[in-house]
């Protein structure tokens, strides 16, 4: 599996956990909704600060979110 498919499903995993909809998460780091599943399929890379956004919005550390093992 790619890093970026496994970054996107670690948003994904935390993005469920607290309950929030893509366009819900999309609407809080503003991006569009295709863009935040472009990024959970693992096929758009993202920027650190949209990846620090994400992390903020979902209230968890980076770390978490590109923990690669």
């Amino acid at each position: 599996m790619s890093r970026l498919t496994i970054l996107g499903n670690n948003i994904k995993i935390y993005r469920k956990a607290k309950g929030i909809t893509q366009e819900k998460l999309a609407e809080m780091v503003s991006l569009s909704r295709e863009y935040i599943i472009r990024v959970e399929m693992g096929h758009k890379r993202i920027s650190l600060k949209k990846l620090f956004e994400i992390a903020d919005a979902l209230e968890v550390e980076c770390s978490k979110l590109i923990n690669f093992k």
